[in-house]
């Protein structure tokens, strides 16, 4: 008989980096980058440069068209930088990473809890658009080695 911890510890395959952003001052916009360098304190040329939990966000890339069906937007998916999450993945479930280190790109990281929207989304999105991010906005993490990432960087559960 298959375990919890057996069946959560597989992965079909490894995840990859699509899309990555900086943010060079609060609340400025996203600006896309193809490479970055992540240190414990976060990635260079962020403006939150400090170590913790949510040194770093990730989103599923796989999630911005529900975010968009679920919002007020005309678009049939949401641009990245609209969702200030610093990094987008494809092809790995980002909620299976909670809780358990990963590598992606050559940094090492830990999922540490889902990242909330926050209200910023109602201007974002429109109306509704805090509702239409819950259960869509992907995980924080902290760093525990840092790294290069880049985009089509593995993204690999350890």
């Amino acid at each position: 008989m298959e375990t919890i911890a057996s069946l959560t510890s597989r992965f079909p395959a490894p995840g990859h980096i699509v899309w990555i952003g900086l943010r060079p001052a609060r609340k400025e916009p996203l600006i896309p980058v193809e490479r970055a360098t992540i240190t414990l304190t976060g990635l260079e040329g962020d403006h939150r440069n400090k170590p913790g939990k949510r040194t770093v966000t990730l989103i599923q890339a796989e999630h911005l068209p529900v975010i968009a069906a679920l919002s007020q937007t005309k678009d049939a998916t949401i641009a990245p930088e609209r969702l200030r999450r610093n990094i987008v993945v494809r092809k790995i479930p980002l909620i299976a990473l909670r809780k358990r280190e990963f590598l992606i790109g050559t940094a090492r990281l830990r999922g540490t809890d889902l990242c909330a929207p926050c209200s910023r989304m109602e201007t974002e999105l429109g109306e509704g658009g805090y509702n239409a991010m819950r259960g869509h906005g992907g995980i924080c993490a902290e760093v525990l080695e840092d790294g290069v990432i880049e985009i089509d960087s593995d993204v690999v559960a350890v």
